[in-house]
């Protein structure tokens, strides 16, 4: 897997958290694309900073884990 250092600003990214997560704080992240990068952050952790991937390696582990059964 590829992680990247980004000296985008996280003040500038838009940030997605999926329909799903519902409002009661669950095991949510949160993802921001910028330019050739993808971010990632705890979304119970907001100031906690952020991960940022390749977006082939963000492909490859989304398709990833859509293969994988769901568990409780």
């Amino acid at each position: 897997m590829n992680i990247q250092h980004s000296t985008t600003a996280s003040g500038d990214l838009i940030w997605f958290k999926s329909s799903h997560s519902g409002d009661q704080g669950g095991n949510c992240v949160e993802v921001a694309a910028a330019p050739g990068t993808v971010h990632v952050r705890d979304s119970k952790d907001r100031e906690g900073g952020s991960l940022a991937f390749t977006p082939e390696a963000w492909a490859a582990f989304v398709g990833f884990a859509a293969t994988q059964p769901l568990t409780a």
